[in-house]
């Protein structure tokens, strides 16, 4: 096929008349890379980002649940940069910010400069896109390799030229290096070449074979690890990670990807699916290359989704398939354009197409300042509270002081290890303080993100903890990322691990949004002491109920639970402050040692408190009703927030 010329197309006048093309995109994107930059530099790693710096820490061709370029990406920032969140971030934040420029190179061959230029603008106008960069996740060097891939092969197809057909082949293999979700631009690719009469040909030349060879080479780190590790990266990327029993959420997937596309947007680029796969059927292979790549990656995802890991292909996975049809959406766009014109003003046809346009970039806009906002969390907090509010990103730089004031304190046996009970924050601990004798027991949220089995391959997780017998430890737990009953299955793993453990001191930070206990463990591997395990308490709030009216007095009831050392008091809170002391000790709730089978609690059978104030106590109004626990081991819970309404 003759390959079309800025002569040869004919291009009806822009939109936004009086604005330039480049204009916009150099505004856009300053706008885009500067946010980008201030919280990349603001915010702190998250789970997966401290888990590939990690992993860069280990240098090795794949880990259990992704192959090496994570790693490699994020090791490389931090040593060039230094250990900081913005290095790690670094080249991920230089491949993300290319994006626009790749669609620019595919598209200008198809479309022509003017139209390029379109397609690269509205790339800042899908809003997961213009997100690429400000995480170091995989997505971004996937997306970076995929167009790499999809450019390089419309070039060598239509070229025959063996040059880029070697770049489609490095492509690939850098592709399939970055993660095993890669594997749905090669079915792509495959699909294309085979469906497609005029492309078959490409089979019988030395540079298809020759791309294949460069992309076996990188099938080989996801292999080797496989195939020496009981196959436990594919298990957990087609087993374990999917239900694989139908999820009626996942019929929600088209809603869910409309409001994070936009829905104009949405519609926009269906269209654009759905024009470019016709064209591609009557012929235009050029057009049938871009539809496919989209229509597989769409697609796969679309089939999947009530069946799959509902969260990841319902938010961010399906992004691979919308950034190609931004190659043929300025094209899209002058269609409708010429076709709603005789139906409404050119007036009204221009505010729709643009308006569709403001509120994608609108989106990018409020996606990065969505995540960003956790930078401002102390300032955000009493404006919105915390459920709106991410603590993921934020607080470990206080955390870490306080681990380090802990280390330097003498509280802790000479040569403690550091055992924690979630994966990354030991990760953060390494990040931070450069420690190297860190472990983790954790065995729900490696195991959920598959990488319980790169903790047992770098001696860092239970196992390897035992090989320190004798030797104690500052246990770790974050208490705001679990409920009070995986609290306390978490310590009984502890102390079955330790002879002794001593409950130390808690953090808490943003206002309580983000807690820790700290424990000092004594003796690993030794015979229990037959000290009590020191377990958080269970409570229970009977009365009142949330959304309560008291007029005279506010009785407030319920029980407690604490199998460990047991309770020592508890005081009762109105609108965060002390209002008085509960009467505990002395109710009978022999039905909750019954029901729950209590059977160390020092305090059974009174396990009820309870405590009655008049209204002149009180505030009028709506108020804030919650209790404070004190355990015999000093640890401090707050509970049973209810608001309640005084009416005299």
């Amino acid at each position: 096929m003759t390959n079309p010329t800025e002569t040869q197309l004919e291009h009806k006048k822009w939109v936004l008349e009086g604005i330039t093309t480049k204009r916009l995109f150099v505004i856009g994107f300053a706008a885009i890379l500067g946010l980008k930059l201030f919280f990349a530099a603001q915010l702190d790693l998250y789970s997966d980002e401290i888990f590939y710096w990690l992993a860069s820490q280990h240098p090795a061709l794949a880990y259990s649940d992704l192959p090496f370029m994570a790693a490699l990406l994020a090791g490389l920032g931090s040593t060039i940069f230094g250990d900081t969140a913005i290095a790690v971030r670094a080249l991920f934040i230089v491949m993300g910010t290319l994006i626009p420029g790749l669609v620019f190179w595919i598209a200008k061959p198809l479309v022509g400069r003017e139209q390029a230029w379109e397609a690269s603008l509205f790339s800042l106008c899908l809003p997961l896109c213009a997100f690429l960069g400000l995480l170091a996740v995989p997505d971004v060097a996937i997306l970076f390799f995929g167009l790499l891939l999809i450019g390089s092969l419309e070039r060598a197809t239509r070229l025959s030229s063996i040059h880029y057909w070697v770049l489609a082949g490095c492509a690939a293999a850098l592709g399939i290096s970055t993660h095993y979700r890669f594997a749905v631009y090669l079915v792509s690719g495959f699909v294309y070449l085979l469906v497609f009469a005029d492309q078959r040909k490409h089979w019988l030349e030395p540079g298809i074979w020759i791309a294949a060879a460069l992309l076996a080479v990188g099938f080989y780190p996801m292999l080797d690890f496989n195939f020496n590790n009981d196959l436990g990266g594919l298990d957990y990327h087609l087993l374990a990670r999917h239900p694989w029993a139908f999820q009626s959420e996942g019929l929600l997937h088209p809603l869910k990807q409309a409001l994070l596309v936009t829905p104009f947007l949405y519609i926009l680029l269906l269209i654009v699916l759905f024009r470019q796969l016709r064209a591609g059927f009557d012929g235009d292979s050029r057009k049938g290359l871009i539809a496919i790549f989209a229509a597989v990656n769409l697609g796969v995802y679309w089939v999947l989704a009530p069946w799959t890991d509902s969260t990841r292909t319902s938010i961010h996975w399906p992004l691979s398939g919308y950034i190609p049809l931004l190659v043929y959406l300025p094209e899209t766009l002058r269609y409708l354009q010429e076709t709603l014109e005789p139906r409404l003003s050119r007036i009204h046809v221009r505010k729709l197409i643009g308006g569709a346009l403001g509120i994608g970039f609108a989106g990018s806009l409020i996606a990065l300042l969505g995540i960003g906002s956790q930078s401002f969390h102390s300032a955000l907090q009493p404006l919105v509270g915390n459920d709106l509010l991410s603590t993921k990103m934020v607080g470990w730089k206080a955390f870490n002081e306080k681990l380090t004031e802990l280390l330097e304190s003498g509280k802790l046996p000479p040569s403690a290890l550091i055992v924690t009970d979630i994966y990354y924050t030991g990760a953060q601990i390494e990040f931070a303080q450069g420690l190297r004798d860190v472990y983790n027991i954790d065995i729900n949220k490696a195991v959920g993100d598959g990488r319980a089995i790169q903790f047992s391959l770098w001696q860092k997780d239970i196992d390897a903890l035992r090989n320190h017998a004798g030797r104690s430890a500052l246990f770790i737990v974050e208490d705001s990322t679990q409920t009070i009953t995986d609290k306390i299955k978490t310590l009984r793993r502890a102390c079955n691990e330790f002879a002794r453990i001593d409950y130390l001191e808690q953090l808490f930070l943003l206002d309580g949004a983000k807690r820790y206990s700290f424990y000092v463990a004594h003796n690993i591997g030794a015979a229990s002491t037959g000290q009590p395990c020191p377990l958080p308490s269970l409570p229970w709030v009977d009365q009142p109920a949330d959304g309560a009216i008291v007029s005279d007095t506010l009785e407030v009831s319920g029980w407690i639970i604490n199998e460990g050392l047991g309770v020592d008091s508890i005081q009762l809170l109105v609108n965060g402050k002390v209002l008085g002391d509960v009467s505990y000790g002395e109710l009978n709730r022999i039905d909750v040692v019954d029901a729950l089978n209590v059977s160390t609690d020092p305090n059974m059978p009174n396990l009820g408190y309870h405590i009655k104030l008049s209204a002149s106590s009180l505030p009028n109004g709506e108020f804030t009703v919650e209790l404070q626990s004190k355990g015999v081991s000093g640890e401090v819970q707050t509970f049973g927030r209810r608001t309640v309404t005084l009416q005299k």
